[in-house]
C-alpha cells in the first residue's frame, strides 16, 4: 500500500509573531512580494514596519485586488520579477493565501494568516476563481509552504464568528479521515494531476494523519468554548491557542493527509442554494458533519456530542442555521446530485452514497438538529 504525507516545512504559533516575520525573509533574501488586502495590511503595519526595520528586508506590497484568478496570479508573478522578490507572502484570508500559493508555485512561500477560519494555510492546494468570483479551478502545488506564521494576537483581535467557523472546518476532520482510513480511499497528499479528483500517484493516508486528525476533534471538545469566550473577549489563552492550532495545523495535516469525505462534499452541493452564500465554509461543513454521521449512521451517542458541541460555539445544527428555510424535494435533490457527481469526495465514503441517500439524510439532520436545539432528543 502507498501512503503519503505533506505538511509545511516550518509552522510557528505565538503572540506578536510577526514581529519575527522579518527573519523568515531573510531565509530566503531581502524583498519579499507581500499579497494581501489593504485592511489586512492595515491591521498590522506597525507590526511589519517593525520588522522590516529589524531584519533590514524590503516588503514588495501588491496592490492585491481581493480576487484568486488567474489574471491576478499573473500580474503579481510580473510584480515580484520586477522587483525581484525573492519570496512571497500570503497574509489575510483564504484569498490572499491561495494567491500567495499560486504566484510561489510551491516555491518561498511564507503563510501569514490574521483569522482562524479555515484550514487552508497549511496545504499545498488552492482554489482558483474567475475575475468575477466564480469559481474556476483547483491548483496543486509541489510542496505546502515553506513557513505558516501564526500571530496569536492578531486572531484574537478578529471578528468571533472567524473562529468559530474554523471549528466548523476542523469538526469534519475526524470523521471525514475515519471514513477515508476505512475506506482505503485515496487522500490529497498524493500526486494529483490537474482538477480535484485526478491523481498521478495515488496514495493513502497515514497512521499519523489520522492521529492528528483525532487529536483535533478531542481538542475542539476539550476547549472550543472556552476559546470562544476569550476570542470573545480578544484576549489570548492557552484554549484559544489550542483552537487556533486545531483549526489551523490539526485540521490542515488531518484533511490533506488524512483524506477528505461526505461531509465536504455535502457543503459543496449546499452551495448551490441562495441562502447559503452568507454563511462561511465552516459553518455550512459543521452542518455537512451532521449530514455525514446520519449516512453513516453514527451511535447516537457520537450524534449528541457532535450536537452539544456545535451548540456550545454557535455553529449551526440545521439548515435554517445556514440560511435554508423550508427547501423544495427539487432544491434538495439539486443539492443531493451535486454532492454526488464523480469527482467528489463523498466517494471516499466506506460505503457506496446515493443522491437520494445524501438527500434523505439532510433532511433528518435537519430535524434532528432542530428537534435538539429546542430540547429534545431523538
Amino acid at each position: 500500500m502507498r501512503k503519503a504525507f505533506i505538511c509545511p516545512t516550518k509552522y510557528v504559533q505565538g503572540e506578536n509573531e510577526i514581529l519575527n516575520l522579518g527573519y523568515f525573509v531573510t531565509t530566503f533574501g531581502k524583498s519579499a512580494l507581500l499579497i494581501a488586502h489593504k485592511d489586512d495590511v492595515k491591521r498590522v503595519k506597525a507590526k511589519l514596519d517593525a520588522t522590516a526595520k529589524n531584519f533590514g528586508v524590503v516588503f514588495v506590497e501588491s496592490d492585491f485586488v481581493g480576487e484568486c484568478s488567474r489574471q491576478e496570479v499573473a500580474r503579481l508573478q510580473q510584480v515580484a520579477k520586477d522587483n525581484q522578490c525573492e519570496c512571497t507572502i500570503g497574509l489575510g484570508g483564504g484569498k490572499a493565501i491561495d494567491t500567495a500559493k499560486c504566484v510561489a508555485q510551491g516555491d518561498a512561500l511564507i503563510i501569514v494568516p490574521t483569522i482562524a477560519a479555515t484550514d487552508a494555510p497549511t496545504s499545498h492546494s488552492a482554489v482558483l476563481y474567475t475575475p468575477d468570483g466564480a469559481f474556476d479551478d483547483y491548483a496543486y502545488f509541489k510542496q505546502s509552504p515553506s513557513v505558516v506564521l501564526i500571530d496569536t494576537t492578531v486572531i484574537a483581535a478578529a471578528p468571533t464568528r472567524f473562529l468559530v467557523s474554523g471549528m466548523g472546518d476542523a469538526l469534519s476532520t475526524y470523521f471525514e479521515a475515519r471514513a477515508t482510513a476505512n475506506a482505503f480511499a485515496n487522500v490529497n497528499a498524493g500526486l494529483p494531476c490537474g482538477a480535484r479528483g485526478g491523481f498521478c500517484a495515488p496514495a493513502h493516508g497515514t497512521n499519523a494523519a489520522l492521529a492528528l486528525a483525532t487529536l483535533c476533534y478531542q481538542t475542539l471538545l476539550a476547549d472550543g468554548a472556552k476559546a470562544k469566550a476569550a476570542n470573545d473577549a480578544n484576549k489570548v489563552t492557552k484554549a484559544l491557542e489550542n483552537i487556533i492550532e486545531a483549526n489551523i495545523l490539526l485540521s490542515g495535516l488531518g484533511f490533506e493527509s488524512g483524506g477528505l469525505a461526505a461531509a465536504h462534499a455535502i457543503h459543496d452541493g449546499l452551495t448551490i442554494l441562495k441562502g447559503t452564500h452568507r454563511y462561511f465554509h465552516g459553518e455550512k461543513v459543521a452542518f455537512g458533519t451532521l449530514v455525514q454521521l446520519i449516512l453513516e449512521n453514527a451511535p447516537t451517542e457520537e450524534l449528541y456530542q457532535v450536537l452539544d458541541f456545535c451548540l456550545s460555539v454557535g455553529l449551526p445544527v440545521n439548515l435554517a442555521g445556514i440560511g435554508v428555510d423550508a427547501p423544495s424535494e427539487e432544491e434538495l435533490s439539486s443539492v443531493a446530485e451535486k454532492a454526488c457527481i464523480p469527482e467528489e469526495s463523498t466517494h471516499s465514503m466506506p460505503f457506496s452514497v446515493s443522491p437520494a441517500e445524501v438527500a434523505a439524510a439532510i433532511i433528518t439532520a435537519d430535524r434532528i438538529g432542530s428537534a435538539y436545539k429546542a430540547g429534545n432528543k431523538l
